[in-house]
């Protein structure tokens, strides 16, 4: 075996093991179609060709752009030590379709200094290929939760398959697929892309925010302008030398969903308006009588009782007061 071959099949046997921890992990199905990849390569060699004939149509699987402009610098500063996967598009003649690699391709794409992406070419038919992205994904771990539910509800949509079958090469259970696909389509590509990748916010916040807007009828539009908000305002800051240690996708969320939660419902004031009572004399309305911050409010609707009341007004206070206070000694 040559030494390039060699380098060639450790490259691809480190990818395959990447994230395993035993041999009876789901990750063993994911190695085999990595594998699976790796056997299908001609050539044995690694091929420079042109990005631009590369075509990708593959489901995306990331939301985070800054992620490629790292990698960009750094494929500039210390060139491209691993080769992206593609396979030969059957239908035009001297172009790739990419299985992996998206971000490599891309920061190559955006260089001024690298025109050439360093690839595998492999034979592999349109599942084939579709299957090795997915076991390339289920080999990284930093995904967060909206990026992968992304990628299943995409799989779907595309005709990978239906959501038993998503969940089996994905190796969850079908009810993980049902739910994460379930908050895909409430969020909606839009707001997740404006809000990124948020890395952190799991399942339950999401399905908090998914919630939220279906309970609103809320704009999405609106939510992901908010979002574009945040990341610019956290540009803004980093150019000024003031930039947050806190992921700005973390911020876009916890912003669209502080917008998504209703105000609190302002405390009612305590009355203090004076309880009012009915005085009725021989079954009619009489009058009213009303307790104020300085006494009582007496209101009459008989002038003529009403001047005699004022008239006898210090005795009639005596003659109760003498049986209010003999009342009191009962």
């Amino acid at each position: 075996m040559s030494e390039n071959r060699k380098k060639r099949m450790s490259m691809l046997d480190g990818l395959a093991a990447a994230g395993s921890t035993s041999r009876n992990t789901p990750m063993m199905s994911s190695n085999r179609a990595l594998r699976s990849a790796r056997d299908a390569v001609d050539s044995h060699r690694v091929w420079e060709i042109d990005p631009a004939l590369v075509d990708d149509m593959r489901t995306r699987d990331r939301l985070d752009p800054a992620d490629v402009l790292d990698l960009r610098d750094a494929i500039e500063a210390n060139g491209q030590t691993v080769p992206i996967l593609v396979r030969r598009n059957p239908e035009k003649d001297g172009r790739y379709l990419l299985v992996y690699g998206r971000r490599r391709l891309e920061a190559i794409r955006g260089s001024d200094k690298v025109d050439k992406v360093r690839a595998l070419i492999a034979s592999l038919d349109e599942r084939d290929a579709m299957t090795a992205q997915i076991s390339e994904n289920m080999a990284r771990r930093d995904l967060s939760f909206i990026e992968k539910a992304l990628f299943a509800q995409g799989l779907v949509e595309n005709g990978f398959g239906n959501q038993s079958q998503v969940a089996e090469v994905l190796t969850v259970s079908k009810s993980s697929v049902s739910m994460a696909i379930s908050v895909a389509e409430i969020i909606g590509r839009e707001l997740a892309t404006a809000i990124g990748p948020a890395h952190g916010i799991g399942r339950p916040r999401w399905e908090t925010m998914a919630r939220a807007i279906e309970a609103s009828g809320a704009d999405r539009a609106a939510l992901a302008d908010l979002a574009e908000e945040v990341h610019t305002a956290a540009q803004v800051a980093e150019v000024r030398g003031e930039a947050s240690d806190e992921d700005a996708s973390v911020a876009a969320f916890e912003a669209v969903l502080k917008r998504l939660s209703p105000a609190p419902a302002p405390r009612r004031a305590t009355s203090n308006a004076p309880k009012r009572q009915t005085l009725q004399i021989e079954g009619r309305n009489a009058g009213t009588l009303r307790r104020t911050a300085k006494g009582l409010d007496l209101q009459l609707k008989d002038p003529g009782f009403a001047d005699w009341i004022d008239a006898e007004a210090q005795a009639i206070v005596e003659e109760l007061h003498a049986r209010w206070k003999a009342r009191a000694e009962d």
